[in-house]
């Protein structure tokens, strides 16, 4: 790529990561600090108390956000893309020779991919209601409505979904760049009020803070990391804007803007300890404040879409990397690839979010369930960095320094928010946990399932063989099978009640490979077994979208030409019953029947037309 071209491109990339990236994290001061003095565990409101969290806060942002996701672990780019998942693969394929380290990394992976569930569904209910309690220091007797209000911002933003974020995503970057204006103007002129709080930019404050009382400055850790949620979605949405763009807006706006007005508001409690009520509405003038509700509520809502979006990506990568069984997962635009629409997530998200609202009732309620899911991802997250750090042969004594110094930052987060499961807590993890269950037993079910299939295979050179003294019918025949070695059921069946083979036979293996995108020139590998029968294997990654019909377009420059009109594809469909065999206790088998009885059509999943597919029935014991 040209510079020239770069320099054309970055303005874009720029509005797009300040539009995308920082919603979460940006929306954070609307309850971050309110929660930290009035929340579960209340803090006299002292200048001691203020300047020692916000010394805390800027510390935390700054070593946790700055240099952990910013810095380095945006170096760990699996071929450019981000993410839990992508972390987990880039990992799996570094580690690949140690097969222990190998199993711990996958479930390491598989349960940060879990705890992003439970965040995905909080995020939109804490950020959107946080923002509409606004109408309670516009007027207190509006407080009834703010529940209404909330439900119907929510079910307007989850019934949009299906539309594509392309149109909506255009206003995106304007709005959050005048968010973050904002944040900092008025940070910046209550700091000019009250100039002393900059005192807690030294970290001596911080350090003062939690020894004074390290109890209580344990609890308030709990509330003080809501003021980095978000963080880990930097590195999430890597792949959508690259390193350079999210870094740039970070350190020379973002940041600045979000430090202000934490500063600001900090200012404002030491001229007065009363504004903690609601200390970000306050630091506006009264004229501003139902348009700075409006705007809240704006930036509360792309918060949200960001999060959405990314249950929607985390969803497909699952899907693709066989966590998931197939579902139905719509592309909303030609143009951007990553822009997908899967509707059965967004109705349990919504369904989720809408519980949480009238369960929890109000963004400090919330609270106590949010910073669970974001410190258990992180500490994740601090270890799959450490395995590639290790892995790329990095020093060990910068190794340690840095995992070791991260690792205890996130420990101690991760054990103040476990004092708030009774609270609230429970939500994310109960949601994790059941997210994992699912995960690992399709997994793992999908492996037993296939072993099964492999051990029934017959050997392919009996048909090859043989192949000679059967009739054989015009056209060609595709075999879609999971297994990479044998002759599949279908092939068997079909020769067993119609006494025939095509006249050109294709042992097809779809098979996604540990990164993100397989390009079209690694997309096929052919092998001619003789006697007009073919093994045709296609690469995907998983963040790729299956189309058989398009790759088998591809054959033709490999000497395989395929006639659509003139191709018949056989599916086994696989009538699975649970058995005594060993391998997955029986209420994990009954799991795994009830999901494979809801997955997705695989000839719709690989868009293959209907009109094409002979579908032969095989029933099969795990």
């Amino acid at each position: 790529m040209s510079g020239t071209h770069v320099k054309q491109k970055l303005p874009t990339l720029l509005l797009g990561a300040i539009g995308v990236v920082y919603g979460d994290i940006g929306t954070s001061p609307l309850y971050a600090l309110k929660e930290t003095f009035a929340g579960h565990h209340p803090l006299p409101v002292t200048e001691v108390n203020v300047l020692g969290v916000l010394s805390v806060m800027f510390w935390t942002i700054m070593l946790l956000v700055s240099l952990k996701y910013v810095t380095i672990i945006m170096r760990a780019d699996n071929r450019g893309q981000g993410g839990s998942l992508a972390l987990l693969a880039l990992a799996s394929e570094l580690s690949a020779k140690r097969p222990a380290t190998k199993w711990l990394i996958a479930v390491l992976g598989v349960f940060a991919a879990a705890l992003f569930y439970g965040d995905s569904m909080i995020t939109p209910a804490i950020s959107v209601l946080s923002a509409v309690e606004g109408l309670n220091v516009v007027a207190p007797q509006l407080n009834s409505y703010v529940l209404p209000i909330t439900i119907m911002v929510l079910t307007a933003l989850f019934m949009v979904q299906k539309r594509g974020t392309g149109a909506v995503g255009m206003a995106f970057g304007p709005i959050m760049i005048f968010w973050f204006a904002i944040l900092g103007l008025l940070g910046a002129l209550s700091i000019a009020q009250n100039p002393q709080v900059l005192f807690a930019l030294n970290p001596l404050f911080a350090y003062r803070f939690l020894i004074l009382d390290p109890w209580l400055s344990f609890l308030t850790l709990g509330s003080v990391v809501l003021a980095v949620t978000g963080g880990e979605a930097l590195y999430t949405d890597m792949g959508h804007f690259g390193k350079f763009p999210i870094r740039l807006t970070w350190f020379s706006f973002v940041l600045p803007a979000l430090v202000l007005n934490y500063f600001g508001q900090g200012a404002l409690l030491l001229a007065n300890p009363q504004a903690i009520e609601s200390p970000f509405y306050l630091l506006a003038p009264a004229w501003a404040l139902i348009p700075m509700v409006l705007l809240a509520t704006a930036a509360t809502v792309i918060a949200s879409q960001a999060v959405i979006s990314g249950a929607f990506s985390v969803a497909s990568q699952s899907v693709q990397m066989g966590l998931l069984p197939r579902m139905e997962i719509r592309q909303t635009s030609d143009k951007a690839q990553g822009q997908i629409y899967v509707p059965l997530t967004n109705w349990t998200l919504y369904l989720a979010v809408v519980f949480l609202v009238f369960t929890f009732q109000s963004s400090s309620n919330l609270a106590a369930a949010y910073g669970i899911a974001v410190t258990g991802t992180m500490m994740i997250d601090t270890v799959l960095i450490g395995f590639v750090l290790v892995a790329w042969r990095w020093s060990p004594l910068l190794v340690t320094l840095l995992i070791g110094t991260f690792f205890c930052i996130d420990l101690a987060y991760f054990s103040a928010n476990a004092l708030k499961i009774p609270q609230g807590g429970w939500f994310p993890l109960g949601i994790a946990a059941l997210s994992f269950t699912v995960l690992t037993t399709w997994k793992r079910g999908r492996k037993l399932l296939l072993e099964e299939i492999s051990r029934r295979s017959v050997p392919v050179q009996m048909f090859v063989d043989s192949a000679d003294s059967v009739n054989r019918a015009q056209g060609t025949a595709v075999f879609l099978t999971g297994i990479d070695e044998g002759a599949p059921a279908a092939l068997l069946h079909n020769l067993k009640h119609n006494q025939v083979l095509h006249e050109r036979n294709i042992l097809l293996t779809v098979i996604v490979e540990d990164k993100p995108y397989v390009s079209k020139g690694n997309r096929l590998l052919i092998d001619n077994l003789g006697n007009n029968f073919y093994r045709v294997r296609i690469f995907y990654g998983f963040m790729d979208t299956p189309d058989i019909p398009a790759a088998l377009e591809l054959c033709a420059s490999r000497g395989l030409p395929f006639d659509m009109m003139a191709t018949s594809f056989f599916i086994s469909r696989d009538v699975i019953v649970a058995g005594p065999t060993p391998g997955m206790t029986r209420w994990r088998k009954q799991l795994f029947l009830a999901l494979s009885k809801n997955a997705m059509n695989v000839a719709d999943f690989f868009r293959i037309p209907s009109n094409r597919v002979i579908e032969m029935g095989t029933r099969i014991e795990i």
